[in-house]
């Protein structure tokens, strides 16, 4: 084994993993040293003698861990990015002793002693705003991980928390063995019919990447996917790759999901009840912004009635369209995207493709930058030379106006088959400025095709979207300015983190945006008004269908954690009974099915909390009004109010207070309704 980097002070160039030399054998026993020192960290604040305080007890345990930090810093984001069955390997072992150690430490009679004497103080104290946030959030953290259970519910909880752990890993890595394991294999230029010219190409070289020389082949990626879907004429081949993508996680082999879900629906029961709440969904939504169940219901119930309403006028037309052309069957799920993509042609004069050739990758990463400059005075500077995990990773260093080092940014834009789907902004490191002013190492993740070589990656609208969502999570992370590690960047709820993201996207279709950067790829001309005016004029086109496909995955996510364990009987049946209670259009199926759901099964972070989005949407259609009601989408004062209480404050106030900080008042429904159109 060669040195392990992770027992060494880092020296690259602004201390960025030494990626290199990183090798899988390293991790294991860089994790074990670490925990050992966290361990004794945690147990030298317990046994400190002096009476609890927040500098002694709250302040010691942000300081502690740090070697911790920088070893899973890296790790889970290779684990997302770079699997191999190695790597894996360690994710199935590391998940469980994580899940204990974490749950030994907030499980900790004499730990929790300490901390709710500082808390039990706290009026008497002259705490600052940002340290009594921290003090409440670390209490919080402390009850609802279960510290005021007797001994035997302590133990019982600490059971639960590692075995959730092991199932979460499993779920995922399922998922990623369905997505890596099967491509739908072209096998003659009949195949291609109606597929574009550059799709062709990268399908070309993922066959022969595939060991398939000289045919096509098309991935599980949903970029690959939902191009083909939406392109391809042929319907038995847009069938077979719909009926793979939409069963991942649910194969009847090895990499099935179902017993998986059924397990972990019963365990989050039993933990909830633990606790003192009636089902999972109570624990885990008592600390957002929707607070209750009915809350996210009623926004739910509202949304999804003129969404379905909406979807059965798209369904409608869809069919006709079927009927006019002489087909003889009833409009189904991987037939949606192909036609709504025709309508679409004829009632906007928008040719996807052609469309495309304006939105080069390069481009859009130009504009993304350029409105973070015009907002919050940014620079972004390629860096070449610096240590990268993967070839096509790209790396920038973020500058504020006076050209001070904010963050560095690293954008994994392509897909590949050690990739799991999806894409997400993580951190290496993050801010803080509590033992040190550190600065951050952030990365976005997306599944963008690849292109042949020597060609330009051309992005669909929806791709160019999710770049310009990710690129919004990543300035949350690279604006953040606390003190406290806990407190900082994204650590938001759940239903709050994805407002900066959202909020973002809004400035990818302004016009003023749209001349600068949407330039051919070919011959570097600006996208013409008139298209400019049929893209603004085709926002809302399918958006019953796109809202309907988020509210039926959002339902099903929180009915199943309502249920006390009742749902782990059978998951999948539970999903059709669902769906079947809401009304759901048999044209249309969930963006997420349960079984490759890793939204809420890979994880803990969006359980009964898929709804976040929808719950976003309206702060972040609310909050880019706030903009346009002063005529200047970069408005100086507003765009200082947002970074002030949005991108840079990360978790320092309440969420409402937080908004309301920036707004001046909370928001409602209407305007999410309107940008859908649903109004």
């Amino acid at each position: 084994m060669s040195p392990n980097p992770f027992f060494e002070t880092w020296t690259t160039p602004y201390e960025m993993p030494p990626f290199d030399r990183v090798e899988t054998s390293h991790f294991r026993a860089a994790y074990d040293a670490a925990l050992a020192a966290h361990k004794a960290e945690i147990a030298a604040i317990v046994a400190n003698p002096a009476a609890p305080d927040l500098e002694n007890t709250i302040v010691a345990m942000e300081l502690a861990g740090e070697a911790l930090k920088r070893v899973g810093g890296v790790f889970w984001n290779l684990a997302g990015t770079e699997s191999t069955e190695a790597l894996r390997a360690v994710e199935r072992e590391m998940s469980p002793l994580l899940a204990r150690h974490f749950s030994a430490i907030f499980l900790d009679p004499a730990l929790f002693a300490r901390v709710d004497a500082v808390f039990a103080q706290r009026a008497q104290a002259d705490y600052s705003p940002e340290q009594m946030r921290l003090l409440e959030r670390k209490h919080k953290a402390f009850v609802r991980a279960g510290a005021r259970l007797g001994e035997a519910e302590r133990q019982r909880l600490g059971a639960i928390t590692e075995e959730l752990a092991t199932l979460g890993t499993r779920f995922s890595q399922n998922v990623l063995k369905d997505e890596a394991g099967y491509v739908l294999v072209l096998e003659s230029e009949d195949d291609l019919a109606g597929l574009p010219a550059d799709f062709c190409a990268a399908a070309a070289a993922l066959a022969t990447e595939r060991g398939h020389e000289g045919k096509w082949a098309v991935s599980l990626a949903r970029g690959n996917v939902e191009a083909f879907l939406t392109h391809s004429t042929r319907r038995d081949l847009r069938e077979t790759l719909f009926r793979h993508w939409s069963a991942r996680g649910e194969t009847g082999g090895e990499t099935d999901n179902g017993a998986v879900i059924a397990r972990t629906l019963s365990l989050r029961a039993e933990r909830a009840r633990l606790l003192g709440y009636e089902t999972y969904a109570d624990y885990k939504l008592d600390d957002t912004m929707a607070q209750t169940p009915d809350a996210v219901r009623a926004l739910l119930d509202q949304v999804w009635t003129a969404g379905r309403a909406r979807a059965g006028l798209e369904a409608s037309r869809l069919q006709a369209m079927i009927e006019a052309e002489g087909g003889n069957f009833e409009l189904a799920p991987h037939d949606w995207r192909h036609y709504a993509e025709k309508l679409r042609r004829a009632e906007y004069a928008i040719d996807d493709a052609a469309l495309r050739a304006y939105f080069p990758l390069d481009r859009m990463i130009e504009a993304a930058f350029h409105v973070a400059g015009e907002l919050f005075g940014l620079r972004f500077e390629e860096k070449h030379g610096l240590p990268v995990y993967n070839p096509d990773v790209r790396v920038f260093e973020a500058k504020d106006a006076q050209g001070r080092h904010v963050a560095l940014f690293i954008g994994d834009y392509f897909a590949r088959a050690s990739k799991r789907s999806g894409a997400w902004m993580s951190a290496f490191r993050g801010q803080q400025k509590l033992a040190r002013d550190q600065r951050p190492i952030i990365v976005n993740v997306l599944n963008i095709a690849k292109p042949a070589a020597g060609e330009p990656a051309l992005l669909t609208i929806d791709e160019a979207r999710t770049l310009f969502h990710e690129f919004g999570h990543a300035l949350h992370g690279m604006l953040s300015d606390v003190t406290y590690p806990s407190l900082a960047g994204t650590a938001v709820s759940s239903d709050f983190v994805e407002l900066p993201s959202q909020l973002y996207e809004h400035w990818l279709l302004r016009p003023e945006v749209l001349r600068q950067f949407a330039l051919h790829a070919q011959t570097n001309e600006p996208i013409p008004d008139a298209l400019i005016d049929k893209v603004m004029a085709a926002r809302t086109f399918n958006q019953g269908f796109a809202t309907v496909e988020y509210c039926a995955s959002a339902f099903v996510d929180l009915e199943m954690h309502l249920e006390q364990g009742q749902g782990a009987q059978d998951p999948l049946g539970f999903e059709r009974r669902v769906l079947e209670t809401i009304g759901m259009p048999r044209q249309i199926i969930m963006r997420h099915r349960s079984p490759h759901f890793t939204h809420i099964f890979s994880g803990e972070g969006y359980a009964s909390g898929y709804y976040s989005y929808l719950w976003s949407e309206v702060l972040d259609a609310d909050a880019f009004a706030a903009f346009e009601e002063t005529g200047d989408i970069y408005h100086p004062a507003t765009a200082k109010r947002l970074r002030d209480f949005i991108y840079a404050a990360g978790n320092l106030r309440d969420p409402k207070e937080a908004y309301t900080g920036f707004r001046g008042r909370l928001p409602t429904p209407d305007a999410l309704l309107e940008k859908r159109g649903l109004v």
